[in-house]
């Protein structure tokens, strides 16, 4: 007892919150964030990189052409990160294209690939379409002879995406936009197919400045778009709903007595729709408004949260059960902290933290994850720095962080080595994780193994969990485990500089009879130890002396508790959670 007493204390002590940084040379930050299909978290956004002055024999009359010359390799590309469950980071990349650009928007294609949308620096409008190694397979520049501006993509229920942002007013009566475009700036609106073929392009608007922020789909597949209407310094909130051809069929002005700026609009699971503004008071100071409507443009709800400093919300998100997360920032004297609220089914607050240093940190962006935590992404700022880096963490639904256990650090800093992500992180773990699926390719099949990106291989077959309170391994269990080491240990050896360790993880389920928390979870922490050491020992038994004398310096054991328990439609999944798994981890 004395000694899980310690394990524990050492558990908690060495336990970190799920946050990473990455450093980039100048300023640099994320937009938004997305779950991959293999329970991965991927996140875009920009960076830059520029050249210091040398001699040559081309010589340029203005800035633009010297940048262009430069534009595949130099100055501000869309960024894209990938990172796993224990904060490790696996892919970050810089997708390079023909043009300078800022990606602010990110969608998961079927493939576990990627829409990207964003503007390039002279105005043009861009999507891409990325491969999930963050390789373009396709982009398309778009626009008008003017100056365009990207808000937001939104992946539709055909496969395609939907393009919304701003263009200032065109003046040539031959372009095909001129038409609906009425003056000054004008909402932007253009859909595409799965393959980014454009399927239509408009623009629609007043007399006055009108920018599109964000869309939904309605259930019917029309679209509610969300936009702004600025003139003598009003700001006034429109909404507009297009057929599927962009066809307008009503659109509804919001004329309000302060100052509001509208940032997301989201479909809710009852097919209405909530809208997060910024609204001003008298003072100039933030307060986060939440609107809810349905599709005939009727409002439903409209509360005003007013917290202790200025604040708002950037990006909003529900939950299953019809409760609301939402992101952005809050302000305290001169310091600027990231912000993260939890409202109600009504939209009260029910909680809020914020985060960061005493510089300026916020939150773009927020995805709801398949275990109901939540990913959150935006700028971070180093105390002794005035650099902005990207930044990426994981939330309890509570709004506080959620905290790992690391296997191994990994520090990204501007320092780092050229070639230090692809050697150590993109090609050693994506050439393992090919080479596993290839050889438990049957198993994974048949549904008895699950291979995750981190390089984990975990029973998940009813035949091979252990029953409540269990941990000796049953007939059906020696069998599998008997074929399961006899692939698995020639791919060790085969890789014997590479590997470092192979943890064998026991699991448990949460419960534990009427006992209170702790001891419920030291009597768990026992049990998983006993459910690893019981693998562990079949594995030893079953080796010679020859073999044992290199595999033993690889073998860890570990109680992981009920840590990381399974979930299936939010609740826990206590069959399944009763589970071994094991962890390759890559020197």
């Amino acid at each position: 007892m004395q000694f899980l007493l310690i394990l524990f204390l050492i558990t908690t002590l060495y336990s970190k919150d799920f946050s990473v940084i990455i450093h980039q040379p100048f300023d640099a930050e994320l937009f938004d964030v997305t779950e991959d299909y293999d329970r991965t978290i991927s996140a875009i956004g920009v960076s830059k990189k520029f050249k210091a002055q040398t001699n040559t024999q081309e010589t340029f009359t203005n800035a633009f052409d010297f940048l262009e010359s430069n534009s595949q390799q130099y100055g501000s590309q869309m960024h894209l990160i990938k990172v796993d469950e224990d904060a490790n980071v696996l892919l970050s990349k810089t997708a390079k294209l023909t043009k300078f650009n800022t990606a602010v928007s990110l969608k998961k294609t079927p493939t576990n690939g990627y829409f990207v949308g964003g503007y390039t620096m002279d105005g043009s409008l861009l999507v891409a379409k990325l491969n999930t190694h963050a390789k373009v397979i396709r982009s398309v520049l778009f626009g008008t002879k003017n100056f365009d501006r990207m808000r937001k993509i939104l992946l539709l229920s055909d496969g395609g995406i939907l393009a919304i942002g701003s263009s200032t007013t065109s003046r040539d009566t031959n372009d095909a936009m001129f038409e609906t475009g009425l003056g000054n700036n004008d909402i932007f609106i253009t859909r595409f197919d799965p393959q980014l073929h454009m399927l239509w392009s408009k623009k629609y608007g007043t007399c006055h400045d009108d920018v599109g922020i964000d869309a939904a789909e309605a259930f019917d597949g029309t679209l509610i778009i969300l936009s702004t209407t600025s003139y003598e310094g009003h700001r006034n909130v429109s909404l507009m709903r297009l057929s599927e051809n962009g066809d307008r069929i009503w659109l509804k002005h919001f004329q309000n007595p302060t100052f509001v700026i509208p940032t997301r609009i989201i479909t809710l699971r009852d097919t209405n729709f909530l809208i997060s503004l910024i609204e001003y008071d008298k003072k100039r100071k933030e307060h986060i408004r939440l609107i809810k409507f349905d599709l005939y443009n009727n409002i439903l709800a409209d509360v005003t949260t007013k917290l202790k400093n200025p604040s708002a919300l950037y990006d909003i998100a529900e939950f299953s059960n019809g409760e609301i997360m939402g992101v952005g920032y809050t302000k305290k004297g001169g310091n600027t902290d990231a912000l993260a609220v939890l409202f109600d089914a009504d939209l009260h607050k029910k909680r809020s933290h914020h985060y960061g240093t005493k510089n300026y940190d916020i939150f773009h962006a927020l995805t709801i994850l398949h275990n109901s935590k939540v990913a959150a992404v935006g700028i971070h700022t180093d105390t002794t720095s005035q650099e902005a880096n990207m930044w990426l963490v994981t939330l309890n639904k509570d709004t506080t962080l959620t905290s790992i256990t690391p296997q191994k650090k990994y520090t990204y800093t501007n320092k780092t080595p050229h070639n230090f992500y692809k050697k150590n992180i993109s090609i050693d773990k994506s050439s393992f994780y090919q080479e596993l699926h290839k050889l438990f390719q049957q198993e994974i099949t048949n549904k008895q193994l699950t291979l995750s990106q981190d390089l984990t291989l975990t029973l998940n077959s009813p035949s091979l969990l252990f029953q409540a309170g269990q941990y000796q391994l049953s007939q059906k269990q020696k069998q599998f485990l008997q074929s399961f080491f006899h692939k698995l240990i020639p791919f060790l050896k085969k890789h014997t500089k590479e590997i470092a360790t192979l943890a064998i993880n026991g699991h448990t389920s949460s419960e534990w009879g009427n006992l209170d928390k702790k001891r419920g979870y030291l009597h768990n922490m026992k049990l998983s130890q006993e459910r690893a050491y019981s693998v562990l020992e079949y594995l030893v038994n079953t080796q010679n002396n020859q073999e044992l004398s290199w595999i033993s310096t690889l073998l860890k054991g570990d109680g992981n508790s009920y840590r990381k328990k399974l979930f299936s439609n939010e609740k826990e999944d206590k069959k399944y959670s009763r589970r071994v798994s094991f962890h390759i981890i890559l020197n």
